[in-house]
């Protein structure tokens, strides 16, 4: 079978988790949420220490814990923190506190470098089967709410004016991300989870003329990250989750530099 080549399976978990990544990071970008993201990720660690100590599913572990530091942050903001310190307090604690937990598991092993790096060359048909269930609920959360999403992000006084809760686009897009983390937390870990979410969305950024052209750009350039970091990981010996986001960023300056380019033939 072709799945039994891990570098197939590897490239699917890589193209899926990039499927997923891409509309919510366009959202991301647009609201300026890179360190919400980059909170609800290190979030994660925790949810994995406790889904093991539990004998729970890794997945279900992670994905309760990184909703429960979006929500938590959803309903702190605004109460007399700034939202970059409420964000910096909760993300590095979060990330601490499940380093500490994982420290305490006694007669089990758990790889910690694999969960802040991921580990894409070990992912299984299972590992599959649920980063490609995720990846369809997340591409049909954010379709079936795309128009009032975009509301929502434009202004909030439209949204409400056209008859929309503003808050609950907000709990969509949490669900959301709570769903990419814990599908991505294998394959490229929670520390370069933020990374697949804002680079690609960054670099479809000068490519796109409208946010819908934006959000298909932003998949195919994390997919294309994800192949080609792949390979390269394999040709040069490099761990794949860094190199795929390496490769993104190589992505990430031509895109700038062709819209520079573009901007100055234009002038």
């Amino acid at each position: 079978m072709i799945l039994d080549d891990f570098m197939v399976r590897a490239a699917l978990a890589g193209v899926g988790v990039a499927l997923a990544a891409a509309p919510l990071g366009c959202f991301v970008v647009w609201r300026r949420m890179a360190y919400f993201g980059d909170a609800t990720a290190h979030a994660a660690i925790l949810g994995v220490a406790l889904s093991l100590a539990l004998s729970i599913s890794v997945f279900a572990g992670a994905m309760a814990i990184a909703l429960l530091m979006a929500l938590t942050v959803s309903l702190l903001a605004g109460k007399g923190y700034a939202m970059d310190t409420l964000l910096g307090v909760l993300a590095h604690s979060a990330l601490a506190f499940g380093l500490v937990a994982a420290s305490f598991l006694s007669g089990i092993r758990i790889d910690l470098m694999a969960y802040l790096f991921g580990d894409i060359l070990a992912v299984s048909h299972n590992d599959l089967v649920i980063i490609w269930s995720g990846v369809a609920l997340v591409i049909t959360l954010i379709t079936w709410r795309w128009s009032a999403l975009l509301t929502a992000t434009l202004s909030e006084d439209f949204a409400y004016a056209s008859g929309l809760n503003p808050r609950r686009e907000q709990l969509v897009l949490t669900v959301a991300l709570a769903l990419v983390v814990a599908v991505a937390i294998k394959v490229i870990g929670v520390l370069l989870i933020a990374a697949m979410l804002i680079i690609p969305s960054a670099a479809a950024r000068p490519l796109s003329g409208s946010p819908e052209r934006m959000a298909i750009v932003a998949a195919i350039i994390g997919a294309l990250s994800a192949v080609l970091g792949l390979r390269a990981a394999f040709v040069l010996d490099t761990p794949a989750g860094p190199t795929i986001v390496c490769v993104a960023a190589l992505i990430f300056a031509a895109s700038h530099l062709a819209g520079l380019l573009l901007k100055a033939r234009m002038a």
